[in-house]
């Protein structure tokens, strides 16, 4: 029997997840984004806890996340998440982030997600797990009205604003570096005075290649009014070379 299309989950905004304004950090929204969308794909047959057994795993290609407001501390909400398009290599799944009480919405966000054979790293079918019961939960009614993810540019002349070391909390299950760890290393670039008189409006991350515990990440940023283009690149331990690991847009809106 099918479950339905669109799965929700119910969080909190916990006080140690929280920032100095006690409101949920952009970081922990993004767990939880990721959380519901494992929750509705376990549930339906093609979540990671099965795919590891056929050697195959989800990998977030592309992630938007848009708030009018972020959920306050001790908050109960709610993340609605759905599959909007099912193709052969890529899936685009939506999230809608709304109040457990009212109703209310404080924001949406958007993602693209490949499948990738664990053993050869090589792109996969995902409409062969299962004979493709993913494109039954393919729901292209439910709106979702943020605009899709950008063509994220960032040019050479960007500056050279931030340079660490990937290390052990830096990582995830799959030994690479953490999806959200982008956001919140991305975030790290503003101080806590530019938070008390601005909040992130949008967010943007094209992940374009992977890094590890140990890797050298150097950040660059350039800046348009409010908005930030910012890139992250890893420095290739037997080369030298800088190799590009990720692309960011961050809009910021004055408080």
């Amino acid at each position: 029997m099918l479950k339905d299309k669109i799965g929700c989950y119910e969080f909190m905004a916990e006080p140690f997840h929280c920032d100095f304004s006690k409101r949920l950090f952009m970081g922990h929204l993004g767990n939880h984004l990721l959380n519901a969308a494992d929750f509705h794909s376990s549930d339906r047959g093609f979540g990671m806890a099965y795919l590891n057994t056929v050697n195959k795993t989800w990998v977030l290609s592309r992630l938007a996340i848009e708030m009018e407001e972020m959920p306050p501390m001790y908050a109960r909400f709610q993340i609605e998440t759905w599959v909007e398009t099912a193709m052969r290599f890529f899936t685009n799944r939506n999230f809608h982030v709304m109040d457990q009480a009212t109703g209310k919405t404080y924001g949406y966000g958007r993602s693209v997600w490949a499948m990738i054979d664990t053993v050869t790293r090589q792109p996969a079918n995902l409409l062969d797990i299962h004979e493709g019961s993913l494109a039954n939960y393919v729901d292209r009614e439910k709106p979702c009205p943020i605009a899709k993810s950008s063509r994220v540019n960032v040019s050479p002349e960007a500056s050279l604003v931030n340079s660490f070391i990937a290390r052990y909390n830096d990582v995830d299950i799959n030994g690479h570096f953490n999806s959200v760890k982008y956001i919140e290393h991305v975030l790290d670039l503003w101080d806590l005075d530019w938070y008390e008189h601005h909040r992130v409006r949008r967010i943007e991350i094209a992940y374009v290649a992977e890094a590890h515990c140990g890797d050298t990440i150097q950040v660059y940023r350039e800046e348009e009014d409010l908005t930030f283009h910012v890139r992250m690149e890893r420095v290739d331990a037997n080369t030298g070379e800088n190799v590009e690991i990720c692309r960011c847009l961050v809009a910021f809106v004055k408080d």
